[in-house]
């Protein structure tokens, strides 16, 4: 079959390119480098031409509240009409585990909207929830760190590698609709300060990782269960430590 992917040169994108490739479909990876802008529409109905699936795993270049609500709003918006006249019949979206405990961050109240829209289209769909990146945990330090301190809810936490994301992408895309969400998450469960903590004493990072219950995630106040899946949640093999040793 072929499947149109949004966002398909950006890192999860251009992984699911190769992999969708791998198991004998067409892929077309769809972005503003290959001519196709989802925020005008310009490139839109050619791209989605004999696509039997879109998948969607484009990101807003900026995260402020205005900006991103408006990325997800428009660009899934002309997404669904570009789908309907093209007779797609799936609809595959990534998004966040946690993101509907997550609405006082402007970025998730977007991605809500985002899977709301897609939820009211009428187009059968698959909503891939995914932890965060093995490759974006490092990030979370920095949009904590306040001088030389981190500060960091002591929560559960579950990363997962980026082409084991891809991977759950592609089968779900492949699949049938589900027309629900399913979840992807790593194999293993830390506590989100303690890992930090660990993960920059192993870089020699001086700053200091403070355990605050308080600490905001995105701008959004954490529960203890907010970033980690369902008990149906789809395991991934590819351990952090393992990953991390690779990296070095």
């Amino acid at each position: 079959m072929k499947v149109a992917v949004i966002g398909g040169t950006g890192l999860i994108g251009s992984k699911l390119v190769g992999k969708l490739d791998e198991y004998g479909h067409e892929a077309l990876a769809a972005s503003p480098h290959t001519g196709v802008n989802t925020l005008t529409g310009e490139g839109l109905p050619e791209a989605l031409r004999g696509a039997s699936v879109v998948v969607d795993v484009s990101n807003s270049p900026s995260w402020a509240d205005e900006d991103v609500m408006n990325f997800f709003r428009t660009s899934t918006a002309n997404l669904l009409r570009a789908e309907a006249d093209a007779g797609v019949t799936h609809h595959v979206a990534l998004s966040v585990v946690g993101t509907d405990r997550l609405q006082e961050s402007g970025y998730f109240r977007a991605k809500q909207a985002q899977e709301e829209l897609i939820k009211a289209s009428g187009i059968p769909y698959s909503i891939v929830h995914a932890t965060q990146f093995f490759e974006f945990v490092s990030g979370i330090a920095d949009i904590s760190t306040e001088g030389d301190t981190v500060r960091l809810a002591p929560v559960r936490f579950q990363p997962v590698h980026s082409d084991d994301v891809a991977a759950a992408v592609g089968r779900t895309a492949v699949g049938a609709p589900v027309n629900g969400v399913v979840e992807v998450a790593g194999p293993d469960v830390f506590q989100l300060d303690e890992l930090i903590r660990q993960l920059l004493a192993d870089k020699d990072d001086t700053r200091t990782v403070v355990t605050d219950p308080s600490a905001p995630y995105s701008g959004a106040e954490l529960e203890e269960t907010t970033l980690v899946p369902g008990p149906d949640a789809h395991i991934a093999g590819t351990r952090f430590t393992d990953w991390l040793g690779q990296q070095r």
